[in-house]
């Protein structure tokens, strides 16, 4: 593999209030599209791997960015964040504070969200690393926040945990790659456009 390209999908609702999103499925808000249309000129040239998440956010952005040809990958799925899907980090603070999802993880949530630790997500991330080694050319991903921050730092060869350190915003396009053979970031959390 030469490069990854990785998209994080547009904005929606509830990632314009700081709601958890994980396996809710929401459509992208107005902004989200133009966020996701302002993608395109990144995905002009073949990638020999293209994956999107299942989620609806997902596939949007990567049609609205004109991406064809793609799969769609359950791998990618955002962190099933369990019962805190929908709420905001101030709210779970009311019930335990001091509470940070990279530190202290999710509470099991109903048989929708189950929810998920960092290490379950990576290896899940892990997966998806591996195959995209496979493919000789470029490879891009269109998901998620935690996910892709996860990923990255999987890549580099950090714990899960360490995805802490990588904030990604909607809308936004990250370059991973290679120096002297070794994993690097090449781009994060860049505006399109």
């Amino acid at each position: 593999m030469n490069e990854m390209l990785l998209l994080r999908h547009g904005e929606t609702e509830w990632s314009k209030a700081g709601r958890h999103t994980g396996r809710t499925d929401l459509p992208l808000t107005e902004y989200g599209e133009e966020q996701a249309r302002a993608l395109a000129p990144l995905v002009k040239e073949p990638f020999e791997l293209a994956l999107v998440s299942p989620a609806r956010r997902a596939r949007r952005t990567a049609e609205l960015a004109g991406l064809t040809g793609y799969e769609v990958d359950p791998d990618l799925w955002e962190w099933d964040y369990g019962g805190y899907e929908g709420i905001t980090t101030p709210q779970i603070r009311e019930r335990r504070p001091g509470w940070y999802l990279w530190r202290d993880g999710v509470i099991p949530g109903d048989a929708e969200h189950p929810g998920e630790s960092a290490s379950e997500v990576a290896v899940r991330a892990d997966r998806v690393i591996e195959r995209a080694r496979r493919v000789d050319g470029r490879v891009v991903l269109v998901a998620h926040g935690h996910f892709l921050r996860v990923l990255a730092a999987r890549w580099l060869g950090l714990a899960p945990e360490e995805g802490r350190m990588l904030r990604l915003d909607t809308g936004t396009y990250s370059r991973l790659g290679f120096e002297h053979a070794e994993p690097v970031l090449l781009t994060w959390n860049a505006p399109a456009g």
